[in-house]
């Protein structure tokens, strides 16, 4: 995943970053196939570029290092890496079509802190009495800190010339997010493949519904790299975002208690901490780092 945002600039200020890019697209993908092996050079992170998926010719690797996941009352920031890999295939239409990573891990699963974990969670009044007991003792007397990890549920999607020119749909992800903590257990997600979280995440201006105000987010620095006739496209600095998002209600949490016969018990208490469902217009990703696209030809390459 990675960081990427073009400023919503005028004409002028932009037409050199385009046109930097549509030569670097461009050149990205003209491919003589070669022995299988370990990408190696310049072409090192992409090692889980599908290149031998029938028409594969583009490879993608990004990474965002910072930046925030928030869903209504709660913000996770992102300390920890995560990483974003696969291919795209490119229809004569010129639509272009994500490929999964060859090792099957397309968005790594990085646990975050949640800031404050379960601290504040307290057992609904609608409960009996004695669950009531129960369940705050647990919670004030157990481990309470949270990680949570976002998780891909369905089919990644992307439009380069989307990423360049700052329009809505430069790059969806349709994810859950985990939350995993000892009294939690291992099955608490927000958004499910049946009900996503999807981020369209955008590198221009988004357009929120209120309370949530349009924020913009970053090209960054683009520099092409030409050697031997390939090329590799490198936007660092960049800035994906997105508020437009909404979230669903949690499921799962603390299945793994007396059968899971209070698990939607255990639902309801984290919802009412995360104020769970959340509409658009109440949540925000930000997504900062580093991404690189080549030809899959300039891999194998490589190799």
């Amino acid at each position: 995943m990675t960081r990427m945002g073009i400023p919503n600039v005028g004409g002028r200020a932009m037409a050199p970053l385009l046109a930097l890019a549509a030569v670097s697209l461009a050149v990205l993908g003209f491919a003589a196939p070669a022995l299988a092996g370990k990408p190696t050079g310049r072409y090192v992170n992409f090692s889980q570029c599908p290149t031998k998926v029938t028409g594969v010719d583009s490879c993608v690797f990004g990474q965002t290092s910072s930046g925030e996941f928030k869903i209504k009352k709660t913000e996770v920031p992102i300390t920890k890496t995560i990483t974003l890999q696969g291919g795209i295939i490119v229809a004569e239409s010129g639509a272009e079509t994500f490929v999964n990573a060859a090792n099957g891990e397309t968005l790594s699963k990085t646990p975050e802190n949640v800031p404050g974990g379960l601290l504040k969670i307290i057992a609904p009044k609608g409960w009996p009495e004695i669950l009531q007991v129960i369940f705050n003792e647990f919670i004030s007397k157990g481990i309470t800190g949270v990680n949570a990890s976002t998780e891909l549920v369905g089919n990644v999607t992307i439009s380069r010339p989307s990423l360049l020119g700052g329009a809505p749909d430069a790059l969806g992800l349709p994810v859950r997010v985990h939350l995993e903590n000892s009294f939690l257990g291992n099955n608490c997600y927000v958004g499910s493949k049946a009900h996503p979280v999807n981020l369209e995440l955008t590198t221009g201006a988004t357009s929120p519904p209120l309370p949530n105000e349009s924020i913009k987010g970053s090209l960054g620095e683009p520099e092409f790299i030409e050697e031997d006739g390939e090329g590799l496209l490198i936007l660092r600095k960049n800035s994906l975002v997105n508020n437009t998002f909404s979230a669903p209600e949690a499921e799962g949490c603390g299945s793994q208690y007396f059968f899971g016969l209070f698990t939607g018990l255990v639902d309801d208490a984290v919802d009412a901490e995360l104020g769970l469902p959340s509409a658009s217009g109440n949540n925000t990703a930000i997504l900062n780092g580093t991404l690189e696209n080549t030809s899959a030809a300039a891999v194998e390459r490589s190799e």
